[in-house]
């Protein structure tokens, strides 16, 4: 697993790890040259401004009377600024926003897995090869099943679920349903612009499909609890291949683990 470039966070912005980041960083490099740009030219002005009606030694400063034209012009910098800003947004900035937040890939053609984040942990619930959840219950939550997986359910039987370790297809896109057991979070991969409040109570579907492999991290962008500095987890954008073979390997693990669960439980049970 290749991490990162070194220098991944530096001055400018991380890497662009996304089908869309680059579409972000694009609004986000418009924004700051336009406001360094608007910045330069109203210094100018400003200065020239300064300069040009200053008081000086038998003169007092100016202050021109203003005709109805010089007033109507004085407004056009206002007017440009404007202009530019609804074409930001209309023009530019809303169609971005629809691409990343409300036209999803399709199911069939997506790997989907449910992020539950908790103080301070994110768990990761990956279907099993039916391609169905299990069914989770706040009630049956403990330190064993930290998502309060039902076991009756029979969609459960083949679900995996693993902590703070998220690993995903390159060049498939992912759905994520995130959730949350306590209070609010904030899921925040940096590498692949995402940043989405994390709320109780409710199921807030995002999707990305990174565009290298790599280990990236994920932070909880929204202050939690006292613990809310540890509450980070790893993403691991693997080939396919990789990406099965880690998968069979935990489901492996986990089956082993039930195994031997089931096995104590039934030598510490008293014969009748």
């Amino acid at each position: 697993m290749t991490p990162p470039p070194p220098g991944n966070y530096g001055w400018g912005l991380p890497v662009a790890a996304s089908t869309f980041a680059r579409e972000i960083d694009s609004s986000l490099r418009i924004v700051h040259w336009a406001m360094g740009l608007i910045f330069v030219l109203w210094a100018v002005f400003f200065t020239y401004c300064l300069i040009r009606y200053r008081s000086r030694p038998g003169r007092a400063a100016a202050y021109p009377s203003h005709s109805k034209k010089k007033t109507f012009a004085s407004f056009v910098p206002d007017a440009l600024v404007l202009a530019f800003e609804i074409w930001l947004i209309f023009i530019f900035g809303l169609p971005i926003w629809a691409h990343v937040k409300e036209v999803f890939p399709a199911p069939a053609d997506s790997t989907h897995v449910q992020i539950i984040a908790q103080q301070f942990a994110w768990n990761i619930h990956y279907p099993g090869p039916d391609g169905k959840f299990g069914r989770t219950d706040p009630t049956l939550v403990d330190s064993t099943n930290p998502i309060g997986l039902d076991p009756k359910d029979p969609a459960s039987a083949d679900d995996l679920v693993v902590v703070n370790d998220l690993h995903i297809p390159l060049g498939k896109p992912v759905l994520i349903d995130l959730t949350s057991l306590d209070v609010i979070h904030s899921f925040f991969i940096p590498e692949f612009r995402i940043k989405q409040d994390v709320v109780p109570g409710m199921k807030i579907p995002i999707w990305v499909e990174p565009t290298m492999t790599g280990l990236f991290e994920i932070g909880c962008a929204q202050l939690c609890g006292v613990g809310h500095y540890r509450m980070r987890g790893d993403v691991h954008v693997e080939s396919p291949k990789e990406f099965q073979a880690w998968y069979n390997g935990w489901k492996q693990v986990q089956e082993e683990t039930k195994a031997q669960a089931a096995k104590a439980a039934q030598a510490s049970t008293p014969w009748e």
